[in-house]
């Protein structure tokens, strides 16, 4: 097969969802397949993470990039004069060329714009429902990165379900259990944190329920005694002020610590150093963050909502995310057994080992070979 790939998000968006998802897949492609011939369409400067094998070529998008994925939509027909048997889009196919020269396939992460449109900016609403029915209807294969995300998918666009394919995410080599004490020291000299606290890593977007978890962790300060703060880390978006008002609202303003975006080669000592890792999101397609703290040895709360049961599997407490009361008994009950502590980071462990990069990208060039057969 001749494939083509989209690489510029592994650039532009490195560290958030879809940016480490299109540099890891074709980081792993490279690593595992030598057969198939593989055009990467990316800025020049990405070039120099990944050492390439002969059957992958790099084709430098120079002309009329900017630093936006979502003001760079209509790019120059970027396929012309290529060999290609399909074209990949990893982007919710953000950037698909409009003229259609091969089999087109795309990653559609999530549906959260049509499914939750209130917690997504005008922009992102805005493109797509202006684009995607376009981009749809060009494709002849969709990748998505759960089997939640597919039903929604099939559902919402009347797609043929044979023709959707699952390939689940994973954590980065870089998460994996640190020494303790090295890490609390980073966390303490960068971020000047230096008690235990429970993390919660991701965006700010309502969909998220951080206001549930300050009002869970409101609740959790008046029964457990010790001295516990919550780290809320993340770009601070649009709605950090509301969370920062609710945070004084309820007197924990000096419990609850914003740090604001954590850099990648932080982020491993930030989990290791954490007491207890929370995710209460109302609405993933996957959700990384979690297997990233199970992958680190954390023990692990999350929302039982869309697809997080399927990521987390039985290795984290399981929570309603609309109950203030069900988050707030399962932090006390993990903060205060640490038998349960200790099962939930081992059973973590062996989860996020079931979750591979190289099962990603396996399952991608399996997606292609069958677009293209069909």
């Amino acid at each position: 097969m001749k494939i083509g790939i989209d690489g510029r998000a592994a650039n532009w968006y490195r560290g958030t969802g879809i940016g480490t998802y299109t540099y890891q897949l074709i980081k792993h492609i490279n690593e595992i397949d030598l057969i198939n011939n593989y055009t990467i369409f990316i800025p020049p400067n990405v070039k120099k993470n990944i050492s390439f094998n002969n059957n992958i070529s790099i084709n430098n998008i120079t002309e009329n990039c900017k630093n936006n994925f979502w003001d760079e939509v209509n790019i120059p027909n970027i396929l012309k004069g290529k060999d290609i048997d399909i074209y990949h889009v990893p982007q919710n196919g953000i950037g698909m060329p409009k003229t259609k020269k091969c089999s087109f396939i795309i990653t559609l992460h999530d549906i959260i714009p049509y499914k939750m449109p209130e917690t997504v900016s005008e922009q992102y609403l805005k493109l797509f429902h202006e684009k995607l029915p376009q981009i749809i209807d060009s494709c002849d294969g969709i990748i998505t990165v759960s089997e939640y995300s597919k039903k929604d998918i099939i559902k919402a666009f009347n797609f043929p379900k044979e023709k959707v394919f699952v390939t689940h995410l994973a954590s980065e080599d870089i998460y994996k259990p640190l020494d303790k004490i090295i890490s609390k020291n980073l966390v303490k000299n960068y971020y000047s944190i230096d008690t235990d606290y429970i993390l919660y890593v991701g965006g700010f977007s309502p969909r998220k329920n951080i206001l549930g978890l300050i009002d869970a962790f409101s609740k959790l300060t008046e029964k457990y005694k010790k001295d516990i703060k919550l780290v809320i880390a993340g770009t601070k978006g649009k709605s950090y002020s509301i969370y920062k008002k609710r945070c004084e609202e309820l007197n924990v303003d000096n419990k609850v610590l914003f740090p604001g975006f954590i850099p990648l080669n932080h982020l491993p000592y930030v989990y290791n150093a954490c007491k207890l890792f929370v995710y209460p999101s109302f609405y993933e397609g996957f959700g990384l963050p979690p297997v990233e703290a199970m992958a680190c040895g954390v023990p692990v709360i999350a929302s039982k909502a869309t697809s997080i049961p399927e990521v987390v599997s039985d290795a984290a407490i399981l929570i309603n995310p609309h109950d203030i009361d069900d988050l707030y008994n399962s932090m006390y009950e993990a903060l205060s057994n640490r038998d349960l502590r200790k099962s939930l980071s081992l059973k973590g462990l062996v989860r996020s080992s079931e979750l591979t990069w190289n099962n990603t990208a396996k399952n991608t060039i399996i997606a292609y070979n069958k677009v293209i057969n069909n």
